[in-house]
């Protein structure tokens, strides 16, 4: 499952050939959940609220760019891009 960012202490990730709806995943010590790339909203798991907040502020900002690695990393396989941080 390839990294595509990462920021305070956060890890953003994603697997190749994943299911539908685009999604990603996120994982912050021993929290783990799943944020719809279009909605940002939380689809499983859970993370503390101000982490949360971080995720969603920073997928509002680079949904093109997660949307772009969805559809590389899916049937297609193709390479996917790092996705700058939150600063």
């Amino acid at each position: 499952m390839p990294e595509i960012s990462r920021f305070f202490g956060i890890i953003i990730r994603m697997f190749f050939d994943d299911h539908n709806p685009p999604h990603f995943h996120v994982e912050f010590q021993e929290h783990r959940a799943t944020i719809d790339i279009k909605s940002v909203r939380l689809l499983d798991g859970s993370l503390p609220p101000k982490q949360l907040k971080q995720v969603q502020a920073w997928a509002l900002l680079h949904q093109q760019e997660l949307m772009e690695n969805f559809i590389n990393l899916g049937k297609e396989f193709k390479s996917y891009n790092k996705i700058d941080p939150l600063h």
